[in-house]
C-alpha cells in the first residue's frame, strides 16, 4: 500500500473544511486562499482548488460574485451561504472530536502483554 494514497485522501476533506472556513470569515479572491492554504503548509494548486470551489458552488455551500479590478480583469470572489455554515459548522464539531480521539490514541504508549504489543 502506497502512504501517497492515504494522505491525499486524509488532505481532501481537511482542504475542504478549511477553505469554507477561510470564505466564511468573509469575501475571498481564490488567490487569497491560495496564499493563506500556502502559509499553512496546505500548499494546493489552482488545479485543486477551481474543482473543489466548483463543487462547493454547486452543493450550495457558497456563492460568488464578479467585482471589477481596477489592475486586471474582474475577479471572482466568494462567499459561504446559510447551508455553507451550518455545514461548516457540523463540519467543525465533527473535526474537534476527531481530532479529540486521534490525540488520545496517538498519545497512548504501547503497552506489552504476555510478551506482546497492543
Amino acid at each position: 500500500m502506497k502512504i501517497s494514497n492515504t494522505l491525499i485522501q486524509m488532505r481532501k476533506g481537511i482542504l475542504e473544511c478549511c477553505i469554507l472556513h477561510i470564505i466564511s470569515r468573509g469575501e475571498v479572491y481564490a488567490s487569497d486562499m491560495m496564499e493563506e492554504l500556502k502559509e499553512a503548509k496546505l500548499i494546493i494548486v489552482e488545479g485543486t482548488l477551481y474543482p473543489l470551489l466548483n463543487r462547493l458552488k454547486n452543493a450550495g455551500l457558497v456563492n460568488y460574485q464578479w467585482v471589477e479590478s481596477d489592475s486586471g480583469p474582474p475577479r471572482k470572489y466568494y462567499t459561504i451561504t446559510d447551508e455553507g455554515r451550518s455545514f461548516l459548522e457540523e463540519l467543525s464539531e465533527y473535526w474537534a472530536n476527531l481530532d479529540k480521539s486521534v490525540k488520545l490514541i496517538l498519545s497512548k504508549k504501547s503497552q506489552k502483554k504476555n510478551g506482546t504489543s497492543s
